[in-house]
């Protein structure tokens, strides 16, 4: 193509990580200036040797002036060769790029990329109706299936009775119909084979690209079930995979630690496989098709004959540090183990002569018990289950830890309990690829490492930086010793929960992701039973932290740790129907037990920079979730514990409540140019300016979700620093500049530089009406304190901020040298100290700091 058409270079993209082993379709964001790109502008994708590659483009986003602000691609077939793109203005001359077609009826929508043919059904139990690839059928259904389990005691006697479920298609809907790039969504709902009661819904995510035989499928589902009563004992799809040629030509394969199960359910293994037949034998290992003639090889045949018929086979992941791969001949007889080893890779494969099915599930051993399971592999066709939850692990426990709430003496929040999981969800992801053949091990290898991290194309870090993308960040600057040690800091602090994720164990379908509060040097573990000094959810914004630093460096680990955050906090930590709808939890021993359930822990600004980057379709419907978050509040009046009803709906504060709808607001807003949503901010931030001091006022307004009206409560009603530790200013920054209102940004300057000054100097703004004794932990300002110095050229304020952050023991001291080894259970490393609250928000605020006044950091000064 001629690229002087196109504009300058472009925007220049690399792999996230090593690049695709193999070719894949991917799907990536890329952020704009306001003005830079029109909506009707066509672009276009080049490798680095100047390659055309087919791209699919759609805005995702869009500034104030109608310009995009976030574009989001698709591409298919890209391999890890090219370790550089460009994306283009102007639209490619030739490509020859296979297009995706989608046919739908009454009864299914047919996706054909040109390789394979995939049939979705449109209602019953069977979402997938088969795989094909080239006229042969690789998969002749797939369902979802659950195993529910019930209990009873009388008598002495504990009756366990289970129940299975199947999938029920309500609504079918295609999403995106090509030319690169096919999604269909599918909802429905979990049906009992015998009673017909229906729970769990779910919601299914197919993907498609032009010329692959790759699927992938996400999978959401959320808990509608009483916890005492409905317990899952197992979750997860079942595939109908046909099994074609002699058994010995069959084939399964479980991915291992650093190796494969590679076995048959006839192998060729017997006391007399000696010669030719043990050449056989190690051919049939490999996956290779194995002939025999019936003559000359008819004693060995007899032997065969006479060996075990191995029908099912099972891989289950027990923990992190546990799995198990066992086989067995026939239902009624024993399970044989097979191997034992610590961490599954995740892939499977089951398939006869002409091929078969892959089936990677993401995030394997991190979720566990999971696990896979093969039976009938001996005849025509085999069940291929894949388990989300593994019936080989114990039932899934939702009950709260304790009956009452602990607020005094764990921090718990609130009087009422409210501990409950209905409405929380969960969402896991799997990749299938249609296989003509047994894979070899060199191509399980490939599938195996795009399904645990798969691909990704990314922008620079300093595109990122010049697009403003997410607001205000620094990008990382050793030049000087003192700027060098806070990079050192920033660095370590990660690296030191990265360890302690691993030490620590924080793994499992409901916790992985997720990090930990606070720390008990007594005991040397984190508060793991401590009311709401346990699970961190999302307290203190550390999504917002983790994703700073990802886009500051452009490392894939700390992408791959925010992405695994980001799903956790979206999904298990917020709630989805139901009373608490568009809330979330705070911090508790139970992701869900706390009683304070409040917009901030779901707002849209947590989780938008997943949805940008990636433009995951799941995502996108929880930032579409949470846009009338507000109106939750009335139904539970965040202060209901300090304001009792009155003429107001109810009671917010400016921050965390108003901060997190604004937030929703804004994403709204930019996503669909919906000015209803624009308004409400508008309306929120004209209380804010008429309030007595502005944002300083308050912080607690009665609030009316209907109008979006704040009316004053009060100026000296509750502690500041709520208002800017959980995400707020990160999204205010971000709205200035979508709004340019100089009025808004002196705001956010003024609440700045006012936090941290003396009683004396805010009585010169406020004359005593506001205590000084409501603006705590200094270090939660530090963020909006650096943004009132660079606003206002104010070099107090400026010094006042690297005084607090420098002064900080989380920048004091070097957290590799201040670990120490104890003695628990096991042999631990430990820093007595830590809390993630102030881990995050040092961390946040300091990355903030150094954009806007790292001129002013003294020399010599680094902490120590």
């Amino acid at each position: 193509m001629d690229s002087k058409a196109a504009g300058p270079k472009g925007v220049r993209l690399r792999w996230l990580g090593e690049g695709a082993s193999l070719p894949v379709g991917v799907t990536w964001g890329v952020p704009w200036k306001q003005g830079e790109l029109r909506r009707d502008e066509k672009l276009s994708l080049v490798s680095e040797d100047g390659r055309s590659c087919g791209v699919q483009s759609w805005p995702a986003a869009y500034w104030p002036d109608g310009t995009v602000k976030w574009s989001a691609h698709a591409a298919a077939g890209l391999a890890g060769e090219a370790k550089e793109f460009r994306l283009l203005k102007g639209e490619a001359e030739t490509s020859s790029t296979q297009a995706v077609s989608v046919t739908e009826t009454d009864e299914k929508i047919v996706l054909d990329t040109g390789l394979i043919r995939l049939s979705l059904g449109k209602q019953g139990s069977h979402w997938l109706r088969s795989i094909e690839r080239e006229g042969r059928a690789l998969c002749e259904g797939g369902a979802l299936v659950c195993l529910q389990e019930s209990c009873s005691e009388a008598s002495g006697a504990r009756t366990v009775r289970e129940e299975p479920f199947e999938s029920r298609v309500h609504r079918a809907v295609v999403e995106q119909g090509g030319p690169i790039r096919a999604v269909v969504r599918l909802d429905g709902r979990h049906r009992s084979v015998a009673s017909g009661r229906e729970w769990l819904p779910f919601t299914l995510r197919v993907y498609v690209y032009a010329g692959l035989e790759t699927i992938r499928i996400v999978h959401t589902f959320v808990y509608d079930g009483n916890p005492h009563q409905d317990a899952i004992r197992g979750l997860g799809i079942r595939f109908t995979v046909p099994m074609r040629g002699a058994p010995y030509n069959r084939h399964i394969r479980f991915a291992g630690d650093r190796g494969w199960f590679a076995e048959s359910p006839k192998t060729l293994h017997t006391r007399r496989t000696k010669g030719k037949y043990r050449e056989l034998f190690e051919s049939q290992t490999r996956g290779v098709t194995v002939r025999f003639d019936s003559e000359q090889d008819s004693y060995f045949l007899g032997l065969l004959d006479d060996s075990a018929t191995w029908d099912s086979f099972r891989l289950a992941q027990h923990s992190a540090r546990h799995y198990r791969i066992s086989k067995r001949t026939k239902p009624g007889c024993s399970w044989v183990k097979a191997a034992d080893g610590r961490r599954a890779g995740g892939l499977a494969y089951a398939g006869g002569e002409g091929g078969g099915l892959a089936v990677g599930l993401r995030r394997f051993w991190e979720k566990n018990p999971s696990g896979f399971e093969i039976s009938g592999a001996a005849g025509l066709r085999a069940d291929f289950a894949v388990w989300f939850w593994s019936p080989d692990g114990p039932a899934m426990d939702l009950r709260h830890y304790d009956t009452e709430t602990h607020v005094e003496s764990s921090y718990e929040g609130a009087e009422e309990l409210r501990a409950t999981p209905y409405g929380i969800a969960n969402t896991s992801e799997l990749l299938l690829w249609a296989e003509e053949e047994t894979p070899a091990e060199e191509r399980l290898e490939r599938m195996l490492r795009e399904c645990r991290n798969p691909s990704l194309l990314v922008c620079e870090p300093s595109y990122y930086h010049e697009a403003k993308a997410f607001g205000i960040w620094s990008l990382p600057d050793r030049s000087k010793p003192e700027l060098a040690r806070l990079e050192e800091r920033l660095d370590g602090i990660v690296a030191y929960y990265q360890r302690e994720i691993e030490q620590r164990d924080w793994y499992g379908f409901w916790d992985f992701g997720d990090v930990m509060h606070s720390y008990d040097p007594v005991r040397h573990v984190w508060n793991y039973d401590l009311g709401g000094c346990a699970w961190q959810n999302t307290e203190l914004a550390p999504n917002m932290w983790l994703w700073a630093m990802f886009l500051r460096s452009g490392r894939e680990d700390l992408f791959r740790m925010a992405e695994a955050m980001t799903r956790h906090t979206s999904e298990v930590d917020a709630y989805h129907i139901g009373e608490y709808a568009g809330l979330g939890s705070r911090h508790n021993v139970v992701h869900w037990g706390c009683g304070c359930k409040e917009a901030r822990i779901a707002m849209a600004g947590l989780h938008r920079y997943y949805y940008y980057l990636t433009a995951d379709e799941r995502t996108g419907d929880l930032l579409d979730d949470v846009k009338d978050a507000d109106f939750a509040t009335v139904r539970l009046d965040p202060m209901r514990a300090y304001f009792p009803p009155d003429e107001h709906p109810t009671h917010i504060r400016v921050g965390p409540d108003w901060a997190a709808f604004s937030s929703n607001w804004m994403t709204r807003w930019e996503r669909y140019e919906d000015t209803v949503y624009r308004d409400k901010i508008l309306t929120g931030i004209a209380c804010l300016k008429s309030a007595n001091f502005r944002l300083i006022s308050g912080p607690t307004y009665g609030y009316d979700p209907v109008t979006s009206k704040l009316t004053p409560m009060g100026d000296d009603n509750w502690g500041r620093h709520l208002a800017i530790c959980m995400g707020g200013p990160q999204a205010w920054f971000e709205l200035a500049d979508m709004l340019r209102d100089p009025e808004w940004e002196d705001m956010l300057a003024e609440f700045g530089v006012y936090y941290n000054q003396t009683q004396e100097r805010k009585d010169l703004l406020t004359k005593g009406a506001v205590s000084g004794t409501r603006f705590e932990h200094p270090v939660l300002s530090a963020g909006i304190a650096a943004f009132g110095a660079y606003y206002r050229q104010d070099s107090e304020t400026a010094k006042t901020v690297w005084d607090i952050l420098l002064a900080n023991e989380y920048a004091v001291i070097d957290l590799q040298g201040e670990t120490r080894e104890v003695a628990h259970v096991d042999r631990l490393s430990e820093i007595d100290w830590i809390n993630t609250n102030e881990a995050a928000q040092w961390s946040l605020n300091t990355i903030i700091a150094l954009e806007l006044i790292a001129s002013e950091l003294p020399e010599g000064r680094s902490g120590i």
